[in-house]
């Protein structure tokens, strides 16, 4: 009887620290609130972005890390709001995609804040103003949008330069899944325009046709970039609530100055 008391003590011991270890787990299993004070503890979103539109985000050849203004900035807005991401890359009309079908958590590629896409998802405070800009040859002789009709003009799939064509002009529109092939079929001669968005137009310019392509024409549509979620988000409040935070402590104007080399307009 005296082993059997023994026996079922410690039987009695073990289940009570089991009991008590229970209770140290740290609860992210259901992908609820954060611990913004623990990094161990902090929820890892899936984000969807592009692999190729500089200078807001692109893949280092060098290291394959991902780098830019939007990956800065969505890194600093990951740290004040206490979470983590993982960065997905995928062409841009399949980014969106991802966002109707709640697929990635957050979504980030210079994405125009418009009233259609805010239809079917949830978008943060703007974080950049920009708009669309015509890019043509040196020695082209169209100098707007209005004289393109008629002429062989690229664009990206799924974009706003895309949907602007063929709305407002009887161009003959080649939509390309990535940009950059359209500024080549530009500098090779098999387009006659290339519309899109300003920041990555000059920039392509700027680093490798600054001989061949030139700017023409207004800037269009000056719609601003935001953050995008699907429809619904809970995440929608903390980012905007952080992106106000580095706003105001100056860390979005250090990734500006880095990307842009000017400080932030003023708002």
């Amino acid at each position: 009887m005296k082993k059997i008391a023994v026996f079922l003590v410690v039987l009695l011991s073990l289940a009570m620290l089991a009991a008590c270890g229970t209770g140290n787990s740290s609860g992210n299993g259901d992908g609820g609130d954060t611990d913004s004070g623990s990094n161990g503890d902090s929820e890892v979103y899936q984000v969807a972005t592009d692999a190729n539109f500089q200078p807001f985000e692109y893949k280092n050849p060098e290291t394959g890390d991902m780098e830019g203004f939007d990956i800065d900035l969505l890194n600093a807005i990951a740290e004040e709001a206490g979470f983590e991401v993982n960065y997905n890359t995928m062409e841009f009309d399949g980014l969106l995609g991802s966002m109707r079908t709640g697929k990635h958590d957050i979504g980030i590629a210079g994405i125009s804040i418009t009233e259609d896409r805010k239809e079917e998802i949830d978008f943060s405070d703007k974080y950049y103003d920009s708009g669309l800009i015509l890019a043509v040859p040196k020695d082209s002789e169209l100098e707007s949008i209005e004289d393109i009709d008629g002429h062989t003009v690229g664009a990206r799939q799924g974009s706003t330069s895309e949907d602007y064509l063929k709305e407002n002009t009887n161009a003959d529109v080649n939509s390309f899944p990535e940009i950059v092939t359209a500024y080549q079929d530009l500098q090779a001669g098999r387009l006659d325009a290339v519309l899109y968005d300003l920041p990555n137009v000059q920039y392509y310019i700027n680093q490798n046709a600054s001989d061949e392509l030139k700017t023409v024409g207004d800037v269009l549509q000056g719609q601003p970039y935001g953050i995008a979620f699907p429809k619904g988000s809970d995440l929608v409040e903390p980012v905007n609530e952080a992106l106000a935070t580095i706003k105001e402590n100056g860390t979005y104007a250090e990734i500006y100055k880095k990307w842009f080399g000017t400080e932030p307009p003023q708002e």
